[in-house]
């Protein structure tokens, strides 16, 4: 084995069996970094087709079909609309009330596609235990589905934005940043449901704290609110909230027309390519171990 490529080992001890199972890790090099964009790169014929048939998986036997892909997102921002308009009777002196509605839009659609990719991906290597085996399908490739999955509900969400922005004339040149954002967010989700769904494998509590988690970043991230209103003393914490970048990022250039403030995109990217890494390297040294836990 070349020296250059293995260079580690760790002693496992597997509960199951009760056996001492020795790793060989591969070195975090250069040359290991292209190794997750060609997995997918190689494999996104077969990828792309699970993903359709799951997605039309979720709305088999009902009688609207595949119409929930945009009646759901629809239905969804309504009633958050519905709760923060009518209800709290939140008001904006710079926005009227459709203006608001808009920019709590342009953060909540990007929570709930990163909140269900959460949701679902936590758990999609325990799901699919019967794919670690398999050559055809490799494993690292349930979690990116599962967060491929979870744009189903994103992806019309942005439509119906994009629509009502036009129609409030507030869709301006940096719009154009949309895919940009869009895609370090993916890549930052890819990458955190890499590690989560490897150490679901081990602590099964993890799919049931996930969405006590997700729900308390809906409300530590600034989708109904903005970052200005925050107390100087709390802004450290919110810093370290990652959705804060993307939603700050969406927000500033859909609905505010400008160039993401203080750096937020660049750091949203770069948070995404280096999740995307780590998270890659770490679930390739945790599947070596997967089946003798699932």
């Amino acid at each position: 084995m070349p020296k250059h490529v293995w260079h580690d080992a760790i002693r496992y001890h597997c509960l199951t069996t009760g056996k001492i199972i020795i790793i060989i890790m591969p070195k975090f090099n250069i040359n290991n970094m292209g190794k997750p964009i060609y997995s997918i790169l190689e494999n996104r014929h077969l990828l792309l087709q699970t993903t359709f048939n799951d997605i039309r998986g979720r709305f088999a036997g009902s009688i609207m079909g595949l119409l929930w892909i945009v009646l759901y997102p629809l239905l969804l921002l309504g009633s958050y609309a519905f709760i923060y308009i009518v209800i709290f009777n939140i008001r904006f002196a710079i926005f009227n009330s459709y203006e608001y509605v808009a920019l709590i839009f342009c953060g909540l659609i990007p929570y709930i596609g990163f909140s269900e990719a959460l949701g679902m991906g936590v758990s999609s290597v325990v799901a699919n235990r019967n794919l670690i085996k398999n050559t055809l399908f490799p494993i690292e490739l349930i979690p990116v589905k599962a967060v491929l999955v979870s744009q189903s509900t994103q992806f019309p969400g942005m439509g119906l934005l994009l629509i009502a922005l036009i129609i409030l004339n507030k869709l301006g040149i940096w719009g154009f940043l949309l895919p940009v954002i869009w895609f370090s967010q993916i890549l930052f989700s890819i990458g955190l449901i890499w590690i989560l769904s490897s150490l679901n494998v081990y602590f099964r509590d993890l799919q049931s704290i996930v969405p006590v988690f997700s729900i308390m970043l809906l409300f530590v991230t600034p989708i109904a609110y903005t970052p200005d209103m925050i107390p100087a003393a709390m802004k450290p914490f919110l810093l370290l909230n990652p959705l804060y970048y993307y939603v700050t990022a969406y927000q500033d250039a859909l609905m505010l027309n400008r160039f993401p403030r203080e750096g937020t995109l660049f750091i949203a990217f770069g948070i995404g390519i280096v999740m995307f890494m780590v998270g890659y390297y770490f679930f390739s040294k945790m599947k070596v171990i997967f089946v003798d836990n699932v």
